[in-house]
């Protein structure tokens, strides 16, 4: 893995992104870099790759984010994301990971049609018990391939809440997603010491993303904010549509 060129071309690019997607723009996208890392790595070294640095990014992010989060939305989605992270260590490897693509990406896209319909101007709220089903969507896609975000997503869009406090949540709620997937990680033997020595030679370039990603936060508008959301949402939705039907 070290000693591929083309690994150490794409996966700093790749992590770069995913430290601005988890720290400015809710996480929704940033499960791409273990897909980019995915076509030039088997499914399992990219993921024990990755978590390592997304725990990092979670852990930089934090502190800008604090007490700025939704705690009821936060809590709901944590006490689903458990159980998935659970159902996750139960069925790894047994999941069929296309028909897991099919069914986010049918979710993303769907979502974001249902909220942008013409309608009279008040937007779709779900309710508070529809967080703990995505919060246990999450946290299985997130234990299986990184892709919690769209559904964790789907569920705070609905919510209407500010732009600060729904990144605050996603930083939050995958923080203690990333955390609960750590042990069953290490005991299904999906760390190496080769993934782990690349982490760390990767760890700055998280880092630069989660700074870069806050300061983006920070200085677009409320509506490019959830703007670019539905886009990074709408982008993902079609990419893991398009895996899954190839």
């Amino acid at each position: 893995m070290t000693d591929s060129l083309t690994f150490w071309i794409l996966a700093p690019v790749a992590v770069l992104f995913a430290g601005v997607s988890k720290a400015g723009f809710g996480s929704g996208a940033a499960f791409a870099s273990a897909v980019v890392l995915a076509l030039i790595l088997p499914p399992t070294q990219a993921l024990g790759l990755m978590l390592p640095l997304l725990m990092l990014v979670d852990l930089a992010t934090l502190r800008p984010y604090w007490a700025k989060w939704s705690w009821p939305d936060a809590r709901v989605l944590i006490l689903g994301g458990v159980p998935g992270v659970v159902a996750g260590t139960a069925l790894f490897g047994i999941a069929s990971d296309d028909a897991l693509r099919l069914l986010i990406g049918a979710v993303s896209l769907g979502f974001v049609i249902w909220q942008l319909w013409p309608r009279s101007g008040v937007r779709r709220q779900m309710p508070v018990g529809a967080g703990f089903l995505a919060g246990a969507f999450a946290g299985f896609t997130s234990f299986v391939s990184h892709a919690g975000g769209p559904p964790a997503a789907v569920y705070l869009l609905s919510r209407g809440l500010g732009k600060t406090a729904y990144q605050a949540t996603t930083v939050l709620v995958f923080w203690a997603i990333n955390t609960a997937k750590f042990v069953p990680y290490a005991f299904l033997g999906v760390f190496t010491a080769e993934t782990l020595r690349a982490g760390a030679i990767l760890a700055p370039f998280a880092l630069l993303g989660a700074w870069v990603g806050v300061k983006l936060h920070h200085a677009v508008s409320e509506q490019v904010f959830f703007a670019l959301t539905y886009l990074l949402l709408s982008i993902t939705g079609v990419k893991l549509i398009f895996d899954a039907l190839s």
